[in-house]
């Protein structure tokens, strides 16, 4: 799992669901970064292939991205959702 730390050591508010060699995810990241550095909200990443529970859930929805547990989206992230479900 990478994590990006809040400045204030706050727990991530953001998670990213992803998998290995998943181009989508890689755009996701993109998006989790480019909103959630610059204001400095912590964000962790987790890899569904390492727990099977994950595996189950997630399925073939990754990227998925949860803010302070809500899911807000999956497949094609969408930065202004996690911006808006932030605020």
């Amino acid at each position: 799992m990478a994590e990006t730390p809040a400045t204030d050591g706050a727990a991530p508010r953001v998670t990213l669901f992803s998998r290995r060699d998943c181009h989508l995810c890689d755009t996701a990241r993109r998006a989790v970064r480019a909103v959630c550095e610059p204001d400095g909200v912590a964000w962790a990443e987790v890899d569904i292939d390492t727990d099977p529970g994950l595996q189950d859930r997630y399925g073939e929805l990754v990227p998925v991205v949860t803010v302070d547990g809500v899911q807000v989206g999956y497949w094609r992230i969408d930065p202004e959702r996690i911006r808006s479900a932030l605020h």
